[in-house]
């Protein structure tokens, strides 16, 4: 009998088997009499450098020969809890979509170059041959260094490599309005206009295989390489990604889940519960109402949720476009009896598309931008800042710890930090706020945000996080950089009226009834601190920005703080992991020069979200 000839599938965050060009052509081939391989081995590696896999170390002396999985900046783990629940959630969903398919998912612990390297020799003592390495295209310097890694290692020993192309996205990249990277235009409203209308952009979805060629036989797949073994449930697998980051917390003071508190994002991870929750959002009637809810931040339904399935890969932005289609033109039963089924496309779904697109934009601005993405200048080369470093500056690294602890004083950000770090998820109006509250307010370099976002959120995407964080700090692809700045305060008043969401996540402040106090809990009095329990906090008597604002008439007016009201904008949409957060903006504070608080609201296309 011949030996077996291998193609392998390394997959990354193209977790799906539906809309996935890989397997549909994959699934093409199976049916065909004469190919050249007999055998299918899709691969997912649990990234060495990205996420912290000492976990799945096979004895307790053993030793990783990779470094721990932190960030640059701030030390953070790379990759936090929520997000490693998720994605191992999604990796053996699929695995089991393989099987179903007569398939099967192979799991290893490493680099993808590393991996790749011990499969070949791995493969000289058993019988089969690896005659090619296939894997989807990502935006990034890591992503772009494993590609050529594997390329490297791939064709050195004779074997095809293909890269195919990430068809993840709204706008397929064999359709965009340029030829050059160096052509997308730097401000997003004239990358839109080069490409609408919208609901005429993407690509028709790809069909799911029905069948796939079979893995190889056992003996010829080599085993995971030590020091690292593979656990063989997704349970165990979960808590060896968890078991160093509980060995060592990311705060010393974490917050307590607050009594009655609900996390917005209680999902899964995996293709199957995306297409439930897009069914969900179908047929609820909230992708109808998502332009007037966007800004919510409390509930689920809110906004779509999306974020976390898209950036692995397990729902595709061009089926999510599908689910709306159909119900639009009132050819599926999933929707029907719902508000605007059949109608056309309405104010909901049109924004959806149109937060679906700055998505696709931010990995573009990626791709155009390479390493500028992780440098503090940003894409614009901003010099002009003097960002306070926590690691030269004993006071900022003070106030980020009150920062990351969510004890600031504010009351929007301390929620929106607690939430952030119990949940994994915070709403895109909180971010966007959180964002200019530590570049704007407290003027710390901005990448610490954006490495604590990368290793708490979920629904981490690294163009979106990285390219809005830019955005927000002024260092990015917004013509008004420095001038945009959030009031926090002002915000509060405007999208949690009654201090409902502050108080959930800050249950400190449940006894007080007047708004003004429950976001600026400093202006608490003297004699209603004790009854409240507010005597001795640092954060109610010694906050780190008192943004005094007060509200009367339908308007802020400026107190003795700073901050108060200003011309401008500050909406904006979307954000982390795959969010779009605010555009543009509007003009400078009033007496306030060049940083007045922006607190109106911007045009439509200013802004976005999933």
């Amino acid at each position: 009998m011949a030996s077996p000839r291998i193609l392998v599938y390394l997959l990354r965050r193209d977790l799906r088997l539906a809309d996935n060009p890989v397997f549909h052509e994959l699934g093409r081939l199976a049916k065909r009499s004469s190919k050249p391989f007999t055998h299918l081995l899709p691969i997912y590696v649990f990234p060495a450098l990205q996420l912290e896999v000492s976990g799945f170390l096979s004895s307790p002396d053993a030793r990783s020969p990779y470094p721990e999985a932190r960030s640059v900046t701030g030390g953070f783990w790379r990759c936090g809890p929520h997000r490693a629940r998720f994605l191992a959630e999604a990796v053996w969903d699929l695995k089991k979509s393989l099987e179903d398919a007569g398939s099967g998912l192979e799991l290893r612990v490493g680099t993808l170059g590393d991996v790749v390297a011990s499969l070949f020799d791995g493969l000289k003592h058993l019988d089969g041959e690896v005659v090619g390495v296939w894997m989807t295209s990502e935006e990034g310097v890591e992503e772009k260094r494993e590609e050529k890694q594997v390329r490297r290692e791939t064709e050195s020993k004779g074997a095809e490599f293909k890269l195919w192309v990430d068809e993840k996205y709204y706008v397929d990249d064999r359709d965009l309005p340029f030829r050059k990277d160096t052509e997308l235009p730097d401000v997003f409203t004239s990358y839109r206009k080069m490409v609408e209308p919208l609901r005429d952009a993407p690509r028709r979805v790809l069909s799911k295989p029905q069948v796939l060629p079979p893995l190889p036989p056992g003996s010829s797949i080599p085993k995971q390489t030590e020091p690292f073994s593979l656990p063989p449930t997704l349970e165990e697998t979960v808590s060896a990604l968890l078991r160093p980051l509980d060995r060592t917390p990311a705060l010393k003071n974490p917050p307590a889940w607050p009594e009655g508190a609900k996390s917005a994002h209680p999902f899964r991870g995996g293709e199957g519960t995306g297409h439930e929750r897009l069914r969900h959002l179908v047929s609820s009637g909230a992708m109808t109402a998502y332009k007037d809810t966007r800004n919510g931040l409390l509930g689920q339904d809110f906004s779509t949720k999306l974020s976390a399935w898209l950036a692995l890969g397990c729902v595709t932005a061009r089926q999510t476009h599908e689910y709306l289609l159909r119900f639009e033109n009132g050819t599926d039963e999933l929707g029907k009896g719902t508000a605007g089924y059949g109608a056309g496309e309405n104010k909901g779904m049109a924004a959806v598309r149109f937060e679906l697109l700055w998505r696709d934009y931010m990995r573009l601005c990626t791709r155009k931008f390479g390493a500028k993405l992780f440098k503090v200048e940003g894409f614009r080369n901003e010099s002009a800042y003097s960002w306070k470093l926590p690691g030269k500056d004993p006071e900022a690294r003070r106030k980020v710890q009150r920062f990351l602890e969510g004890t600031t004083g504010t009351g929007l950000i301390d929620a929106s930090m607690r939430e952030l770090f119990l949940t994994g998820y915070t709403s895109n109006r909180a971010r966007q706020n959180v964002a200019s509250f530590l570049a704007k307010h407290l003027e710390i370099d901005w990448r610490i945000g954006a490495e604590w976002y990368e290793s708490l959120l979920a629904d981490y995407d690294l163009s979106s996080n990285w390219g809005n964080w830019q955005y927000t700090a002024g260092v990015g692809n917004d013509p008004r950089g420095e001038a945009r700045v959030f009031n926090p305060v002002k915000q509060a008043f405007d999208y949690d009226t009654k201090g409902d969401y502050v108080k959930a996540w800050v249950p400190e402040l449940r006894g007080l009834e007047e708004p003004q106090l429950i976001f600026q809990a400093w202006k608490v009095p003297s004699d209603q601190r004790g009854p409240n329990g507010l005597d001795g906090l640092e954060w109610v008597e010694k906050p780190l920005k008192r943004i005094d604002f007060h509200v009367g008439r339908g308007r802020g007016r400026r107190g003795n703080g700073g901050g108060g009201s200003a011309s401008g904008a500050d909406r904006g949409r979307g954000g982390g992991g795959g969010f779009r957060w605010g555009r543009r903006g509007g003009g400078r504070g009033r007496g306030q020069g060049r940083r007045g608080m922006m607190d109106k609201a911007p045009a439509a296309d200013e802004v976005a979200t999933c």
